[in-house]
């Protein structure tokens, strides 16, 4: 090992040895080797600058809105365990999507069922009547899930309720006439999503229902009625629909609107597990309805995926941002119901994707969503930065520096210039031999990440078995790559954001060696950078 990692090794089991003294007596050695294991977790995987819970278990984000200069995060969570339990709303907030102060938990369980999935919104006019003399309420739309009910066999145990908030997110009031949508008697009846239909002049609610989603209109926020239906036949159907998302957007450097739905389904990921699907058409009337050029091109095994990596489920967009008329703010749950409760982190599990910036793109006759990281990130950035000169690259070659940046808070990012005739592999390795791998294939025009060899891996027979691969939708000779690193995350974003690819990973220490390597004609990389990122 290298010496500064040995000397920080030797200080965080110091600091577990500190941590395990009780008033000046020594705790048993099992509670001073469990301390001590825990502060290494976190000097190895608390992730730097994406949001993670102080402790307990942590999946969808739910809720989110902007205001007053605050984004408001809300997201399912155990506070009292590691693995998935009792969902209440946690919360946190932040002033530049990167610096994340945790908030007491905003909603709690109650007699009438565990607090799911859902969203806010910032009610301006006061169609809902919760504010008072100029007060402006925030209403939160959430499913009560009744396990007794489900215990019993039934099969109507969710249902949609709100709270109100007049606090600006910080204090929440259920409402005394919940639930405010009654199940249908649909088993799995889960996560609304509301939106303002500005035609329509309707609050529109997106909700999953089995493998559909089940679209309800409501002008005051308080009764809703049943409009529409979406999805017999269409997207993929190996699992069950959730989280869904709908909102219209504008056609980047166009005047078209359209509408953009997002669901997640799980099982039935492009790689296995959870993933998130997308649709893009026209609200008409409270039904959505696909657009003609779309028409047959989403079957069962399409390749319209927000993220076609592992670890980006649940995602779904802010409410109340002003990034544009043709951006949305998007955050998903960093891992996959394949193994969430069983990765090898013990205080605290699951971490948020970073923030991205999506706009919906028209070309050849298609629409595809774009990603790109928060422009928040830039001032993440430390004095730190790295650029090298255009290189040619055939055999494995390291990418060395008198002065390194940690790999382990990094953004990586370059230019392949001949990507129709030359393949390029990116790798980063430890002292251990552990190795994550990614990179692009010219032969078959797709994208990988291979994290067989990347650490710890034993901890679910789903986690690494075989590289994930994503296909490429651009057309163009240059192959633009951004990739985000922060210890156990890597986010890849090629041909600015078009294929999008995310995974988590467990190196028992840190990377420190970052090589490329090149098949095919010789790589002809430009515009390369390595930045340090931190988060302070």
């Amino acid at each position: 090992m290298k010496k500064t990692y040995i000397v920080s090794l030797l200080f965080v089991i110091l600091l577990g040895i500190h941590a395990c003294k009780d008033k000046g007596k020594d705790v048993p050695v099992d509670d001073a080797e469990q301390a001590t294991a825990l502060v290494i977790e976190e000097e190895l995987y608390r992730p730097n600058f994406h949001f993670t819970p102080m402790k307990g278990w942590m999946n969808d984000p739910n809720g989110m809105f902007y205001l007053d200069g605050y984004y408001h995060l809300y997201f399912q969570h155990y506070p009292n365990g590691n693995k998935w339990g009792p969902m209440h709303w946690g919360h946190a907030k932040s002033k530049d999507l990167i610096h994340w102060e945790e908030m007491p938990i905003a909603l709690f369980p109650d007699d009438m069922g565990y607090i799911f999935s859902g969203s806010a919104i910032v009610d301006h006019e006061n169609r809902s009547g919760f504010g008072a003399e100029g007060q402006v309420p925030i209403i939160a739309f959430f499913t009560y899930h009744n396990t007794d009910m489900q215990k019993e066999g039934k099969v109507d145990f969710q249902s949609q309720a709100i709270a109100y908030s007049l606090d600006e997110g910080s204090t929440w009031t259920k409402y005394e006439g919940n639930p405010v949508v009654k199940n249908p008697g649909i088993p799995d009846f889960r996560d609304p999503k509301v939106v303002w239909d500005k035609e329509g002049e309707q609050y529109i609610m997106s909700l999953a229902a089995g493998q559909k989603i089940r679209f309800y209109g409501s002008k005051n926020l308080k009764d809703w009625e049943f409009l529409s239906e979406f999805g017999e036949g269409i997207g993929n159907h190996d699992g069950v629909w959730e989280c869904p998302d709908l909102f219209p957007i504008k056609v980047h450097g166009l005047d078209d609107e359209k509408y953009v739905l997002l669901v997640s389904i799980n099982p039935g990921g492009y790689n296995g597990g959870s993933g998130t699907q997308y649709f893009v058409g026209d609200l008409k009337d409270g039904k959505f309805v696909l657009d003609p050029l779309l028409q047959g091109k989403i079957g069962n095994h399409h390749d319209y995926w927000v993220d076609f990596g592992k670890d980006n489920y649940a995602g779904v967009t802010w409410s109340n941002t002003e990034t544009g008329d043709s951006e949305k703010l998007f955050i998903g749950w960093m891992s996959n119901w394949q193994y969430a409760n069983e990765v090898p982190t013990e205080k605290w599990r699951s971490a948020m994707t970073v923030s991205r910036e999506l706009k919906l793109i028209s070309k050849n006759s298609d629409y595809r969503l774009s990603f790109a990281p928060t422009k928040a990130l830039e001032g993440a950035k430390s004095k730190k930065i790295k650029k090298y000169g255009p290189m040619s690259i055939s055999g494995p070659m390291e990418l060395m520096d008198s002065e390194p940046i940690p790999l382990s808070s990094t953004s990586l990012s370059f230019t392949l210039m001949n990507a129709k005739s030359s393949s390029v592999s990116i790798k980063l390795k430890n002292e251990m031999d552990e190795a994550l791998e990614f990179g692009f294939d010219h032969g078959d025009q797709t994208f990988y990440i291979d994290r067989t060899h990347s650490g710890k891996t034993n901890f679910s027979k789903d986690f690494a078995t075989e590289p994930s691969i994503a296909p490429r939708i651009s057309q163009l000779e240059s192959l633009e790559v951004t990739a985000l690193l922060d210890k156990t995350s890597i986010e890849l974003f090629f041909d600015n954001g078009t294929t999008v690819m995310t995974e988590i990973f467990f190196p028992e220490q840190p990377y420190t060696e970052l090589w490329f390597t090149s098949s095919g004609e010789k790589a002809q990389l430009y515009n390369i950078e390595l930045s340090e990122l931190k988060n302070y």
